[in-house]
């Protein structure tokens, strides 16, 4: 936390994000290591009691894994934590299989933005803003894709719209920047392969659309693209860059349908006034973090574990659980 300021900047130079963002991400990083070394003195076991032999005690201890640099086939490293796509992800885990680590992975999303008829539309679109365009798209529980339902689809493609083109992007490290660019040269060319397919599909452009060369070769302009077909490469994979599709939806059982189609689930949002139908969706969502009508699922990881389903990974991170898996249950006998 001392070096903040160095650190945010090195990590602008390195990715493009604001400063902003980045000293964010140092506070973020920050917490991580206060919470599990608060943690490791409390880690602790259990004693269990045979129910036919009560003269039998059973316990449990946990101990942490070995320390050591990350190789995925060294017989001394016991754990591998990973987070990023899921191919690498499946490439990595068959590495550890051959020593049977255990793995922690979180792999990749496709996180749906659902906007219900009855929502507060203003919410709803500070929420997609937070969450489309944080980081310029690419966070792991970055929506991916909006579904807006019919009655409020035209009223919430505007609201979106007027508030993207306020965004100024230009480089991170310039203080009145509120969009950077985007990794590489190559994030930004498949963020235009994903709009010029949804534009083959039928898709309509409402702002954006267009790399920004006169800026450098990795920066693209926010983008929103209406009536966006199901079938497009953006509402199927994760397109990790400023690209919001918006794809309508007529009935809570027809955008579920849609959603819990996909072979991932990482994270899910969506936004309605109605108690009954967000207790539904909560529940419906094939996805391992809900956000009800709310979008800042990282700012729980500390307190609340982070999951992925399908294909998007293996264990926990965060919360009281995240620590266990870095730890070996030891059990025992004792007469």
């Amino acid at each position: 936390m001392e070096a903040i300021e160095d650190l945010a900047v090195i990590i602008t130079a390195e990715n493009g994000k604001t400063l902003a963002e980045a000293r964010s991400e140092v506070i973020y990083a920050a917490d991580f290591l206060d919470w599990f070394a608060g943690a490791a003195p409390r880690i602790d076991g259990a004693v269990y009691l045979n129910p036919t032999r009560l003269n039998l005690q059973s316990y449990a201890d946990n101990f942490p894994v070995a320390v050591g640099k990350v190789l995925t086939q060294h017989p001394e490293i016991r754990k591998f934590s990973f987070t990023g796509s899921t191919a690498v992800g499946k490439l990595l885990a068959a590495q550890c299989s051959s020593t049977i680590k255990r793995i922690s992975l979180e792999l990749g999303g496709n996180a749906p933005f659902i906007v219900f008829d009855d929502a507060d539309v203003k919410k709803a679109v500070e929420g997609i803003l937070a969450s489309k365009f944080r980081l310029s798209g690419q966070t792991c529980v970055c929506a991916n894709r909006a579904f807006v339902q019919a009655g409020i689809y035209n009223q919430f493609a505007a609201a979106v719209v007027e508030k993207v083109d306020e965004f100024r992007l230009g480089p991170g490290a310039d203080p009145k920047s509120t969009l950077g660019p985007l990794i590489t040269k190559q994030a930004a060319e498949k963020v235009e392969k994903h709009v010029q397919d949804a534009l083959r599909r039928g898709a309509e452009t409402l702002t954006g659309g267009k790399p920004a060369r006169e800026l450098g070769e990795a920066f693209y302009q926010p983008t929103v693209l209406a009536d966006v077909s199901p079938e497009s490469l953006c509402a199927k994979e994760e397109t990790f860059g400023p690209l919001l599709p918006l794809l309508k939806f007529t009935s809570e059982e027809d955008v579920l349908g849609m959603v819990n189609a996909s072979e991932v689930g990482l994270a899910g949002y969506f936004f309605t006034e109605n108690v009954s139908r967000a207790w539904r969706a909560a529940e419906a969502l094939e996805v391992g973090m809900v956000g009800p009508t709310g979008t800042g699922l990282a700012g729980y990881k500390l307190t609340a574990h982070q999951i992925g389903v399908k294909q998007s990974g293996i264990g926990r991170e965060g919360s009281t659980l995240g620590i266990e898996e870095f730890l070996e249950a030891s059990q025992k006998h004792n007469i």
